[in-house]
């Protein structure tokens, strides 16, 4: 029976080709602690630590067939872990943006009769052109930016991959912004005021 504590990582890596389990195992006890440490010191969060470490992992699996890692496993890892970590970055820069915004426009608005007519031909326009996607699309869109769900959760609760989630929310805010070209002059000048 191979004691997979005294593997290298060359060997490890290939019986991890071969389908080992165990070479999996052993890679996992090694980087497990140091990749999660890294990322929960960048990100502040315990659960979205251990997702993104879930992640990695989980992909390692996934295309163990046909990685070619020209580092270290740990190198690698690492790689890896920091790359999820600047996307975590750059969904959560995008969502506050969203969100700063969407607080100026309601905040911005008064009553009077213009904004008020103006604000809800808006939400009818977003709310028609929403509903013109795919039905597949509108579901993922729907339950990301209406149910603040991850993207690890839309999958799981359609029971499609990430990479699909990450299409369907690409084209429907393509789709958006161009259904919505025309309004980009009145939500600027309302946040302008």
């Amino acid at each position: 029976m191979t004691d997979f504590t005294k593997l290298s990582e060359d060997e490890l890596m290939g019986l991890l080709r071969q389908d080992r389990l165990n070479a999996f195992r052993e890679i996992y006890a090694r980087h497990w602690k140091r990749l999660y440490s890294d990322a929960y010191k960048r990100l502040k969060s315990k659960e979205l630590a251990e997702e993104i470490v879930q992640e990695v992992f989980t992909n390692l699996w996934i295309k163990r067939s046909q990685l070619q890692i020209n580092t270290t496993v740990g190198g690698y890892l690492h790689t890896a872990i920091t790359h999820r970590i600047i996307d975590q970055f750059r969904k959560e820069t995008i969502r506050t943006k969203y969100q700063e915004a969407f607080k100026i426009l309601h905040s911005e608005v008064d009553n009077s009769t213009e904004n008020e007519i103006m604000l809800k031909e808006l939400t009818y326009t977003i709310e028609n052109e929403v509903s013109q996607l795919p039905d597949k699309c509108r579901s993922v869109y729907e339950l990301s930016r209406k149910e603040h769900k991850s993207n690890k959760e839309i999958a799981l609760q359609l029971s499609i991959s990430e990479k699909t989630v990450e299409n369907h929310l690409t084209n429907a805010l393509k789709r958006l912004r161009h259904g919505l070209s025309h309004y980009l002059v009145i939500v600027v000048a309302l946040l302008l005021r």
